[in-house]
């Protein structure tokens, strides 16, 4: 359940009559685009208001008359739907600051500075992106802006979104414990060897290849042989 003050109040309007829910604003957003979201982690309060603010609940004959059920989850899912999500200044400022910082972080993991082969910091990718005077819509997924923003952003830095196939042969003890970490990235090809070895090639973003190499070292306690594939 989102706490009450990072909830915002999704207002909607049936018979001229006014109800009201108080919700996470990227999980209604998140609702309102079709995604499969938990209504309890979402509402702020399992109630349907007249009033948020005031803390004016709507009565059940009110409920039943404009949407045929006085069930507050599939009311609040209705609101959602069919309702207007209104932000505070400072909730669109603190969701517009989150979704730069998450679309700088996933440029960072992914991309690398052609002239030196090195990952940017994030810090580095967020003032580029003040520099080229980037927008970031906050109800549009970060993933979804990534490509875009990594276009903007060349006019100031040197960037190129990359990945790199690294080859890894993990000693059969330590297969159990390191094929998790395999799992989170795009397996290209694996067999097990003679002597119970895993052999496998993964692709990584160019940004995640150091973190990767130290989670291998750290979970075969350096007993892993890796190279880059060309």
């Amino acid at each position: 359940m989102v706490s009450l003050d990072k909830a915002i109040v999704i207002r909607y309007e049936k018979g001229g009559e006014r109800f009201e829910i108080l919700a996470d604003p990227d999980l209604a957003w998140d609702l309102k685009q079709g995604k499969d979201v938990d209504l309890d982690e979402m509402l702020a309060a399992v109630e349907i208001f007249r009033d948020a603010r005031k803390g004016e609940r709507a009565s059940a004959e009110e409920l039943h008359r404009a949407f045929g059920t006085t069930d507050p989850y599939e009311v609040a899912r209705i609101i959602v739907l069919k309702g207007d999500l209104h932000l505070t200044t400072e909730q669109r400022r603190r969701m517009l600051e989150e979704k730069r910082k998450k679309i700088a972080t996933i440029i960072a993991q992914r991309a690398i500075n052609p002239q030196t082969n090195t990952p940017h910091p994030v810090e580095r990718i967020l003032r580029a992106m003040e520099e080229a005077r980037v927008n970031v819509d906050i109800f549009k997924p970060a993933e979804e802006q990534v490509q875009a923003v990594v276009e903007k952003i060349k006019r100031v830095i040197p960037i190129k979104i990359e990945t790199r196939k690294i080859e890894a042969v993990i000693p059969p003890q330590y297969v159990g414990k390191a094929y998790g970490k395999l799992k989170s990235f795009k397996i290209i090809r694996e067999k097990y060897l003679n002597d119970g070895s895993l052999q496998v090639v993964v692709e990584v973003p160019a940004g995640l290849t150091d973190e990767f190499l130290k989670a291998l070292n750290d979970l075969t306690k350096g007993d892993v042989k890796t190279r880059l594939v060309e």
